[in-house]
Order: structure tokens, then C-alpha cells, then sequence
């Protein structure tokens, strides 16, 4: 008969794996179950008596080796990974054992296992000092923005302020122009645009059109167009205003570059896609006052916006309802199209000379420039054929930049870009050539 001291000595001298799973359970049960024992019952073979549980280091207590049979846990024990923890609700305790994977409960001592649980100790510590350098309280976050006493504008708030800057009798020059600026940035959206009108912001604007300081007639034309920009409301009510009339004045006048370039630009903005705005333009003698820009000293920069802006009222003619719908324009499609029937431009294009007067341009030398200029000679072609038919000069730049453009789009294949921009450029001069022949 085997003697429980025995039993306790092997179950903890010998390899877990090489005893029966009942022996091993016995081992556990006995090794728990015991309260109380002899001291005859604990000496093993060599005499000596074994650590006992209250003679043993606290901490060595705190490991616990997992079978796979239900243990009870003792208060502050850690458990391996990979055990299986339940609640015994008979008995109240915390049980563990193995679960599923086959952990050797023998493989790590207690000491080894305390200084795992050491380190993992002092990365968490580290990781967390390491992240209150990185950030600040909340608390301290809170008190610094209470300090600044920041408050948040609505852009309604902001441009109504704005407004009231430009509007005052006590601002000065500086000030009106630096709120026009400002506005400017604002009213580029849609919304604000609508609020913008709706403040009454916008009829002071176009009243600044007749501003005797031409700085602020160039900032007040900036902000128009900016408002105008694909916002059908705003145009409606900027038309009705007299915004259009005073743009043309503008135009037609002695006015510094500056001046012209941003009016010219809120007339482009009050144009595009609002046909009703071309007719007046056009009854208004637009066009005339246009091509007077071309005999202005000082404006030659202004001379391709003028042809781009053609081009666009062209193009958008011939598709006014894709265009319309696009921009989700109010108005049916039928009433659109009416609309743009009565817009008579291209006549009005041919009859005035405007035929000869883009073919110069040609001259210009940026390619960006000659882009434009070729573009709106292709949508004129159908018109201005026989014109063109026997301009020589046209004829000879066409030749200079068909030369000029092979050579460049070679390099450009050289280059291992087939599909470049001088090929392009060179494919409009060919077409026009083409249709000239």
C-alpha cells in the first residue's frame, strides 16, 4: 500500500505526463483536500520533511498548474494561457484546467512565470507613461480652450458682419476692400450665395459697380461673379438689378485691366447656362462692346477669356438641355430649348466680323492661347468657311503651326507619350486645314 507521503512526493517529483490522469487527479485531491496530518504521514524517503503550505513563499502560492480535470482557484493565483475558467455555482469558487490545447503544466517554474508577469508589468507601465507624453489631459485640454474663449461663427454670422463692414460710412477704404475679399471666398457656395442675396449683401455689391475707386469696383465685380457662378437665383436677381448693364459699362469704359478682367469675369458668370441673360446682352450690344476690347491698347490678356467665352455660349447652344439638366438648373427641358432659340449669337458673331478677328489670334504665343483659339475657329467653320476660304494669312498660320505642332508631338513619342498634348493641338490644325481644302 502506497503511503500518502509517497504519494505527495511523486506527484510532485515526477513528470505530470507520466501518470494515469486518475493518479494525477488523486495527486490534486489529496494535495487540496488535506487540512490537517501527521507529521509521521509527511516524511518521504529520505526523511526530510516537505515545504508545507504555510511554510512556503506567499507568491509561490499565487501560480496555478493546470490538469485537465476542474481545480478550485485560490484568491490572487494566475492562470497559464490556454486554461478554461468557470464558476462552480454549488460550490461558490472559481474553478480552471486545461482547455483543449495540451499545455505541460510542468513546463515553466513559478519563477520563470513571476518574471513574465514582471515584464509584462513594466511594458504596460512604460506604454503608459510613454502615452501621457504624447497627450495631454482632458481636463487640461478643457481649461486651455476656456482660456482662448473661442467661439464658433456660422458663415451666415461671418458674412452678415462682412456685409456690415462694406456697408459702413466709418470704414475705411482698406476695410471695404478687405471685406469684399472675404466675401468673396464665402459666396462661392451656393448657399451662401442664396443667403448672400437674401442679406441684401448682393445689391450692394452691384451698387459698388459705380464706385468711383476702381479697387473697389474690382473687388465688388469679384464677388458678384463669384456669386453668380452656376446659381440661377442669384442671376435672375442680379439681372433684374442692373448688374448687367453696369458690367457692359465697365467693359466699354476707360477702366484700369484689373477692373475689366474681374468684370469680364462676373459677366462670363451671369451668362453661362442662363439664356434669358444672353438676350439682354445681346440687345444691350455685348458683343460690340466685346470686340472693342480688341482695339484697346493694354487688354491683349483679356482677348482669349473673350474667345473662351464665345466658344462655351456656342457650344452650350447646341445642347442646352444636357447642359441645363447637368447643372440641375429649375425650368423643363422644352422651355430651355426655347429659351436658347431665341438666343441669336452665332449671326450676330458673323455679321459683326468676329470670323476674322479670332483667326488672328492664331498669333499668340502660348499654346494654351492657341488651344482656344482653335477650338472656337472649328465651331465657327460651318459659318465662316468661304471667309476663311481666302484669308491667306489664316492659310499661312495654319501651315507655321502645323509644322511647329508635327515636330512637337514626334518629340512627345519619343518621349513614349503617343497620345500627348501636341498631338492633339496638331490633329485641331489638321482638321481645320482639312475642312479649309
Amino acid at each position: 500500500m502506497i503511503s500518502l507521503g509517497c504519494l505527495i512526493c511523486s506527484c510532485e517529483n515526477q513528470n505530470s505526463k507520466a501518470l494515469l490522469p486518475e493518479h494525477l487527479t488523486a495527486c490534486y485531491e489529496i494535495e487540496f483536500a488535506l487540512t490537517k496530518i501527521e507529521e509521521s504521514d509527511i516524511k518521504d524517503d529520505s526523511g526530510k520533511e516537505p515545504i508545507a503550505d504555510d511554510d512556503a513563499d506567499p507568491e509561490d502560492l499565487e501560480v496555478f498548474y493546470p490538469t485537465h480535470q476542474w481545480q478550485a482557484l485560490r484568491p490572487g493565483q494566475a492562470v497559464p494561457a490556454g486554461s478554461h475558467v468557470r464558476l462552480n455555482l454549488q460550490t461558490g469558487d472559481r474553478e480552471a484546467r486545461l482547455d483543449k490545447m495540451d499545455i505541460d503544466s510542468n513546463s515553466f517554474t513559478s519563477q520563470e512565470l513571476k518574471k513574465a508577469l514582471a515584464k509584462m508589468k513594466e511594458s504596460e507601465k512604460a506604454h503608459e507613461e510613454e502615452v501621457k507624453k504624447k497627450f495631454r489631459p482632458i481636463q487640461q485640454l478643457k481649461e486651455e480652450f476656456e482660456k482662448l474663449n473661442v467661439k464658433m461663427e456660422t458663415d451666415y454670422e461671418i458674412m452678415d458682419k462682412l456685409i456690415s463692414k462694406f456697408n459702413s460710412s466709418a470704414s475705411t477704404l482698406d476695410e471695404k476692400v478687405a471685406a469684399l475679399y472675404d466675401l468673396e471666398y464665402y459666396v462661392h457656395q451656393v448657399d451662401n450665395a442664396k443667403d448672400f442675396l437674401s442679406m441684401g449683401g448682393l445689391q450692394l455689391v452691384i451698387e459698388g459697380l459705380n464706385s468711383t475707386e476702381p479697387v473697389l469696383k474690382e473687388h465688388a465685380a469679384f464677388v458678384l461673379g463669384a456669386a453668380l457662378s452656376s446659381n440661377p437665383k442669384v442671376q435672375i436677381e442680379a439681372i433684374e438689378g442692373g448688374a448687367l448693364q453696369k458690367l457692359l459699362v465697365i467693359l466699354a469704359t476707360e477702366q484700369p485691366q484689373a477692373v475689366k478682367k474681374k468684370a469680364l469675369f462676373a459677366l462670363c458668370s451671369m451668362l453661362r447656362h442662363f439664356p434669358y441673360a444672353q438676350q439682354q446682352f445681346l440687345k444691350l450690344g455685348g458683343l460690340q462692346v466685346l470686340r472693342g476690347l480688341f482695339r484697346q491698347k493694354g487688354t491683349e490678356a483679356l482677348h482669349v477669356r473673350v474667345v473662351t467665352l464665345l466658344y462655351d455660349l456656342i457650344v452650350e447652344k447646341k445642347t442646352p438641355a444636357w447642359q441645363g439638366a447637368e447643372l440641375g438648373q429649375v425650368g423643363s427641358t422644352e422651355e430651355k430649348i426655347q429659351q436658347y432659340r431665341q438666343v441669336k449669337l452665332v449671326p450676330a458673331v458673323v455679321e459683326q466680323d468676329w470670323c476674322v478677328v479670332v483667326s488672328k489670334l492664331l498669333a499668340l504665343p502660348e499654346h494654351d492661347a492657341r488651344e482656344k483659339v482653335l477650338q472656337l475657329l472649328g465651331v465657327l467653320m460651318a459659318f465662316c468657311r468661304e471667309r476663311y476660304r481666302g484669308d491667306r494669312a489664316l492659310s499661312t498660320a495654319l501651315g507655321l503651326l502645323r509644322s511647329e505642332y508635327e515636330e512637337l508631338a514626334a518629340e512627345e513619342q519619343r518621349d513614349g507619350d503617343k497620345d500627348g498634348y501636341f498631338k492633339e493641338l496638331l490633329g485641331s490644325v489638321n482638321t481645320i486645314i482639312q475642312e479649309l481644302g
